[in-house]
């Protein structure tokens, strides 16, 4: 009965129960976003300045670099779950799948080529601070070593 109208198609089937999910995710990735950018904003402002020696420097401290990674994967996330709908409401038949499909392979070679970025600065400014401070360890030896070098034991 009614098998051959679009309503007796539909009638039974009840809704997909993803968009209250979907929803609340993109509200709580936005709410991440915000408080990312803000903390980073703040951050950068009470920089000295913002040269690339004093930026990667300060990268190099734990907590702006997991906040940078936190904001990197929320941004993509984020971007995903709204192209996602963009998708799911113009795009019709067989494509659909393909252009998802396509979606989250930038959405994730995206948060991956940037978290890959970051890890490579952060590990550069903590090769740079300890090769700093081991030269400064043998400078305060060798200073040692010359003032203990010259007085009787």
């Amino acid at each position: 009965m009614g098998q051959g109208t679009a309503l007796g198609r539909v009638r039974a089937l009840g809704s997909a129960h993803e968009g209250t999910h979907h929803w609340l995710l993109q509200r709580f990735t936005a709410a991440g976003n915000l408080l990312t950018v803000l903390f980073l904003a703040v951050s950068f402002v009470a920089l000295p300045d913002l040269s690339y020696a004093t930026v990667r420097a300060w990268l190099g401290h734990p907590l702006p670099a997991l906040a940078l990674a936190l904001m990197i994967v929320s941004v993509f996330w984020h971007a995903r779950l709204g192209l996602q709908v963009m998708i799911e409401d113009y795009v019709h038949g067989a494509s659909r799948f393909a252009a998802i499909l396509l979606l989250n392979l930038a959405a994730f070679a995206g948060a991956a080529f940037g978290l890959l970025s970051l890890v490579r600065i952060v590990a550069g400014a903590t090769a740079e601070t300890a090769a700093a401070a081991a030269a400064a360890a043998q400078v305060q030896q060798a200073l040692q070593g010359m003032m203990g070098g010259g007085m009787p034991q």
